[in-house]
């Protein structure tokens, strides 16, 4: 689901080797305080030696003058000492330059910082994440670096560009910190960090952008460390800090205070074997550039977002051998301690709904949800070993599915799936709109336990998909035959979509005639879910590189493609390009909210449905003592549900159908819609959007609340300004260039849109009044564009002054015909402003 705040977007990187890392001043341990020993390959030997020798070191003290007897010990991968109210860590010379993660969380929220979305706002939620490294440097001193992947090289050999590249990619030093002692019977260093842990760094504080747009200053005084644990593979850092929210006009800004909680993560020594993205299986995935893939330029590599998962070292036979094994470390997800108990059970089966998924990859109990523990000082939702479904008290209509991953493979090593609590209400109107029709336990105020839970776990899997590396697969639901989906038996076998992970909700196709159950009904995991799963997660235990991998695993895709329609991917984003704008995608397959293979027939089934339940929206929303705002809301979906239908009619209108394939693929990339079936959309948006749909009149529910028919008629120009857009105009003259004979050109496009808005003229019949606005906006979009010289140097421009001169020749001459005198006034009107916008510049 990942509502807009979904946009996703989507970065990417992934991993080989750290070769991002200056080794300018490395330095190996030293054998006694204050000495110092240079390694032979250190760059600038000389110029370094010399800086050292000239530079007033701090002398360490004795390590017992430092952390005494009395201090408080917390033992993880580095050592924490609490001296009276000072931290010091005890660094191990073997994890200088290992590369650590941050990862940086409210524990608890402020009051009144609520920002778009609700994103960044409640417990749980991700406030930043970064990658470090800690080295020694000249003065008795270690750094603190941040350390970025988007490049990479791997060849460091004396005609590679590792080493050049690692010149051209300096990393930040974050802070430095006086040596404070060595223990130099465990090799390690002891540093102060207090006041930066205290501090407003890009370390251990906010440093997503989106709440750090909001925040000024660090109020040093009102922010403190609350707490450190240590832990074998993480530390757990909570501190309160308080900023000056930045000011906003005239307003000062007011001080907020937020508990923040920052793991301190070891990563892997050797990361994960990472996979190779392809764009016909939807993962996300991390991208950086490769100066050795192409030895005539730079190449962009992608690895996905994945979780290890390996067989036990005893199982790999039997894994070989198509055996299903358990997995050595399988993925647990803990369900929030304080989540209303009625819906465990069913956050608990959404995830587990995915284990048939991963036995398609040779894993049996590969993911597994538990009741987080309680009573166990070990264990916290905050601390990043733990995955945890985080239940929020938010108004906000959403669920989102996170997760932290390694940097440099994709390894995805845990997830807080962020569970607002106001996404049931959202679920309500959408299940009481998309099948009210056909499902009779909808028509009431508040829907039974049994159902919302129903609803709960749909959702639940929804957003345990996207942790699992998953993107939405917008495409997966234009694979069913609309006959299908009112097909009884096929639809209760197979499901309305092939995936769970598209934006198809619930089977608003389906007719009560139909007598389709819930199994028709609701999403579930489907065909296309499991193969993705297949292909992410199967291990190849005897393959020793992840492009020799990518090989079979492109032998893979392409025989599995063969096979059946259920396996395709509609990307969210351009699939060749990967433009996170959704508006670049002009594929109509890709689409959310919609079904079928047919955006035409299924919008005339939706509309049936919808006409079925408009009138007893008061009816089955009435609860005594209550107003009639809950009907109203769900007469609001009602009309949003009907512009979904016209919108994804719209995308067809200009659409081009885009299928990445390789060389060994047959078929084009891509493809323009038909002719036909385009100039079939602009007849569906002229019969049942241009044409009043009156049906939509509720003259009771208007009287009782805030609705009208102005929410129709906003569908109306909306959806108007978007086919009449100056992009679309100009990729339908692209695509009758380039498509010769097969694309529905602007001019079909004019004259079929402008003979259905103005279809009273030539019948001579009286202009109602939605209509009357209607043209007029017509009008208004169109003189404007003209007005713009919109179209450029292209045929558009030449195109709608002509259309535009042809209409005021119409409604000229229609108005001494006009049935009635409002008719004859607006087309008096209409045509003055025609003749107006089409007057020579300067007249």
């Amino acid at each position: 689901m990942t509502h807009k705040a979904l946009k996703i977007y989507t970065a990417f990187i992934c991993a080989v080797l750290l070769l991002n890392i200056g080794q300018a001043f490395a330095q190996k341990a030293p054998s006694k305080a204050g000495s110092t020993t240079m390694p032979k390959d250190s760059i600038k030997e000389k110029s370094l030696a010399t800086a050292v020798a000239t530079a007033k070191p701090v002398s360490p003290k004795p390590f017992k003058d430092v952390i005494p007897a009395t201090a408080k010990t917390m033992h993880g991968f580095f050592k924490v000492h609490l001296v009276a109210d000072k931290y010091f860590l005890e660094i191990p010379d073997t994890l200088l330059k290992r590369d650590i993660l941050i990862v940086n969380r409210q524990d608890q929220a402020p009051a009144g910082f609520r920002l778009p979305f609700g994103l960044s706002s409640f417990a749980g939620d991700q406030m930043g994440e970064s990658v470090i490294q800690i080295e020694k440097i000249p003065g008795e001193k270690l750094a603190i670096k941040s350390i970025l992947f988007k490049e990479r090289a791997l060849d460091t050999t004396e005609n590679g560009l590792g080493k050049l590249l690692v010149k051209s990619n300096v990393q930040s030093i974050q802070g430095t910190f006086a040596i404070k002692a060595f223990n130099f019977e465990r090799h390690s260093s002891i540093i102060e960090v207090t006041d930066f842990i205290n501090g407003d760094n890009a370390i251990f504080s906010i440093n997503d952008p989106l709440p750090k747009s909001f925040l000024g200053s660090l109020i040093a005084d009102r922010s403190f460390i609350e707490d450190i644990k240590a832990f074998p593979d993480n530390i757990e850092i909570k501190t309160v800090k308080t900023f000056n929210l930045k000011p906003t006009g005239q307003i000062p800004g007011k001080p907020v205070t937020f508990q923040l909680n920052s793991s301190v993560i070891l990563l892997p020594k050797n990361p994960m074997r990472p996979r190779v993205a392809d764009p016909r299986v939807g993962f996300f995935s991390n991208v950086y550039d490769d100066f050795d893939a192409n030895m005539y330029g730079v190449s962009t590599k992608a690895f996905i977002w994945r979780w290890r998962l390996e067989p036990k070292p005893a199982d790999l036979d039997r894994y070989r051998k198509g055996e299903l094994v358990e997995p050595q470390k399988p993925i647990v997800i803990y369900i929030d301690p304080l989540t209303p108990k009625k819906w465990v059970p069913y956050l608990k089966q959404g995830i587990e709904d995915w284990q048939v998924a991963f036995e398609k990859a040779g894993f049996k109990n590969a993911i597994i949800a538990k009741d987080a523990p309680l009573n166990d000082s070990t264990w916290s939702i905050d601390d990043a070993r733990h995955s945890v479904l985080v239940y929020k008290p938010s108004a906000v209509f959403n669920a989102m599915g996170p997760s932290i991953k390694d940097p440099r493979s994709g390894e995805i090593l845990e997830t807080h799936i962020n569970w607002h609590h106001s996404v049931m209400t959202l679920l309500q109107s959408w299940y009481t709109i998309q099948a009210g029709a056909i499902d009779p336990r909808v028509r009431r105020p508040d829907l039974d336990e049994h159902l919302m839970g129903e609803l709960v776990r749909f959702v639940s899997s929804h957003e345990v998909g996207h942790t699992l590396g998953l993107m939405h697969n917008f495409g997966a639901s234009s694979t069913v035959p609309v006959a299908n989906l009112r097909n009884k038996a096929w639809v209760e076998a197979h499901g309305h979509t092939p995936s769970i992970m598209d934006y198809a909700r619930f089977n608003y196709v389906a007719q009560p005639e139909d007598q389709i159950s819930e199994k028709g009904i609701y999403p579930r995991i489907g065909d296309y879910d499991k193969w993705a799963i297949e292909w992410g997660y199967k291990y190849f235990p005897d393959i020793s590189n992840a492009t020799e991998e990518h090989k079979i695993l492109n032998d893979l895709v392409v025989d599995k493609l063969k096979s059946g329609k259920q396996y395709f991917y509609g990307s969210q984003v351009d699939p060749l390009t990967n433009d996170l704008s959704y508006s670049q995608n002009f594929d109509p397959r890709d689409q959310t909210e919609d079904l079928g293979d047919d955006a035409m027939l299924a919008g005339s089934y939706g509309i049936k449905n919808l006409k079925r339940i408009k009138p007893h929206l008061v009816e089955w929303m009435r609860k005594p003592a209550e107003n009639y705002d809950r009907a109203s809301l769900m007469y609001k979906e009602l009309i949003s549900q009907f512009q979904r239908y016209m919108g994804h009619v719209l995308k067809n209108i200009g659409g081009i159908y885009t299928t990445p394939v390789t060389a060994d693929q047959p078929g084009p990339a891509f493809t323009v819609v038909p002719k036909a079936i385009q100039k079939r959309a602009m007849q569906f948006l002229n019969e049942q959007l241009f044409k009043t749909p009156d049906w939509l009149i509720d003259g009771k529910l208007y009287s009782v609340s805030k609705c009208d028919f102005s929410m129709v008629t906003k569908v109306q120009e909306q959806i108007l300004a978007v086919l009449l857009n100056p992009q679309r105009l100009s990729l339908l003259n692209s695509e009758e260039k380039n498509f010769p004979g097969q694309a529905y050109t602007v001019d079909a496009l004019l004259t079929d849109l402008g003979n259905g808005i103005f279809a009273e003229i030539p019948a001579r019949k009286s202009i109602t009044v939605y209509r009357r606005d209607l043209q007029k906006a017509y009008v208004q979009l169109l003189t404007l564009y003209v007005s713009k010289n919109t179209g450029d140097d292209t045929d558009v421009s030449s195109l709608l002054k002509a259309h535009l001169k042809k209409l005021a020749s119409v409604t000229k001459t229609a108005i001494g015909r006009s049935p009635d005198r409002m008719t004859k006034y607006h087309l008096a009107d209409i045509a003055g402003r025609l003749e107006n916008a089409l007057k020579p510049s300067g007249k």
